[in-house]
């Protein structure tokens, strides 16, 4: 952590919003009714930080069969509606954000989910406009997390050199792609859906120190920054 940070990479789901555990119910729900039987915390812990389309190719290779031409939309559909009743910001992570950017780098969401689903979660918990423009989705690069594709993107659309960049992760996935960017990693282990040893696993994907809350974010990156 020796260069001089001037990009500051949030990633969305359980970082910025605590959406991991609401999303993973309805993906259990749908694939347990296509008689695919997985709970909501076996997805979070096969598939958090992977983008949606990446975890049904692996569910479809690993059961041998393709899931119904609906099943995306109707996973969607529900989704919305759990997050217009359910969905909160990560508490404190709003000031976090207000104090990076008041202390001179930029901010940025790179996330595995879609545009349509970032400007959903992020408009419901009042992020949006704190970010718009700079949200990146993993739709908008040939590979999604652990390939370092997303987070090089955001790095070359916000003009900042990779060893400039330090990412905020909440997964094995993301915290990979972004050493293999050459960027510095924190994990985050303030969301629902991280239970005992989820720190442990961010460390071994490479984070250089682990944060479980956002007051412990908010100190480290405040001494980071000089802030």
């Amino acid at each position: 952590m020796g260069a001089r940070i001037g990009l500051v990479i949030f990633d969305c789901d359980g970082v910025l919003v605590d959406s991991e555990m609401l999303a993973c119910g309805v993906e259990a729900r749908a694939l347990t009714a296509t008689g695919y039987p997985i709970t909501t915390a076996e997805v979070a812990h096969r598939y958090a930080g992977v983008s949606d389309a990446d975890m049904r190719r692996a569910i479809e290779r690993e059961s041998g069969r393709t899931l119904p031409e609906d099943h995306a939309a109707r996973c969607a559909a529900e989704l919305e509606d759990v997050f217009r009743r359910e969905l909160r910001a990560v508490q404190g992570i709003a000031a976090i954000v207000d104090a990076v950017t008041a202390s001179g780098p930029q901010a940025c969401v790179a996330s595995s989910s879609s545009p349509e689903r970032l400007r959903l979660a992020l408009g419901l918990t009042g992020l949006w406009e704190r970010f718009a423009p700079h949200v990146f989705s993993a739709k908008m690069v040939a590979r999604g997390k652990p390939a370092p594709d997303l987070f090089l993107l955001a790095a070359r659309e916000m003009a900042v050199e990779q060893a400039a960049c330090l990412v905020v992760e909440d997964s094995a996935p993301g915290i990979r792609a972004a050493r293999a960017a050459g960027m510095t990693a924190i994990g985050f282990t303030g969301g629902s859906h991280c239970g005992p040893g989820h720190d442990a696993r961010l460390r071994e994907a490479g984070a250089e120190l682990v944060c479980v809350d956002a007051r412990a974010l908010g100190v480290l990156l405040r001494d980071l920054l000089g802030g």
